[in-house]
């Protein structure tokens, strides 16, 4: 039987989701906690991976379980799970899925938000990234909306990795402003490893009044991540949510 679970956790004291050979990873924690509160011995797959410092509001797992749990004992292996979990992994649900449900193959789209305190704040320093500037806000949501028209994002992806396409659909890209705060959001059907974070670093050249739109199609059409802005810290990213078509990987259990 396969199963899906939900979590999110805060990525500061962990090297991203996937497991590594002699860092803490949110999948060996995670495997670690189910092995003990549910006897699982099979690997979690995600729905993607998040770098280091990298944090999730939203994430989805699957995995294999010979046994058929009914609803009221996967509620209670979550309840014992939480027990078992460090404070900054939490565990919202387990659901039985069909057996050829992917979590990572079947998600739609994933919406990654970016947070840049413009004032020192207390209370979210250690969730975003402190940048005190000015900036045109309408032009930084100006030329994001170039990222619309465009598919191939190999400017903004890191180096040497081992994907087939640096493809991916953007369908929504933006800033919005608020209590000293600049958020920026970004759905895609997929993204590049790195790939939000050097986003954020080239508009935020835009803002500045560095660089332009019309840079902006230029460093996309290069194809060559040496012309793109910075990667931003990690500690301001946050994998917002991850959308499934629900009806087509739940069935009648």
């Amino acid at each position: 039987m396969r199963y899906f679970i939900e979590l999110s956790y805060n990525g500061t004291g962990y090297h991203g989701w996937q497991m590594q050979v002699a860092d803490k990873s949110v999948q060996e924690v995670l495997q670690t906690g189910l092995k003990y509160k549910m006897d699982l011995n099979e690997k979690v797959t995600g729905c993607g991976r998040t770098d280091t410092g990298v944090h999730a509001r939203q994430f989805f797992a699957h995995f294999n379980h010979p046994i058929s749990f009914t609803n009221e004992e996967l509620n209670k292996t979550v309840y014992k799970l939480n027990g078992y979990l460090p404070k900054d992994i939490s565990a919202f649900r387990i659901f039985r899925v069909k057996d050829d449900a992917h979590a990572r193959f079947d998600a739609i789209s994933r919406t990654y938000k970016y947070y840049i305190n413009q004032l020192k704040n207390p209370f979210s320093g250690s969730f975003a990234w402190t940048y005190r500037n000015e900036f045109d806000v309408a032009k930084m949501n100006k030329a994001a909306s170039v990222l619309l028209e465009y598919s191939d994002f190999t400017s903004f992806a890191k180096l040497h990795t081992d994907v087939n396409t640096n493809n991916c659909k953007i369908t929504d890209a933006g800033w919005e402003q608020e209590n000293g705060q600049l958020i920026f959001t970004i759905t895609a059907n997929r993204f590049l490893r790195n790939m939000v974070r050097a986003i954020v670093g080239t508009l935020v050249e835009v803002g500045r009044g560095n660089i332009t739109t019309q840079d902006v199609h230029k460093i996309i059409q290069s194809k060559d991540r040496r012309n793109a802005g910075i990667s931003v810290p990690a500690k301001g990213l946050f994998l917002e949510a991850v959308s499934y078509d629900w009806g087509k990987i739940v069935g009648d259990f």
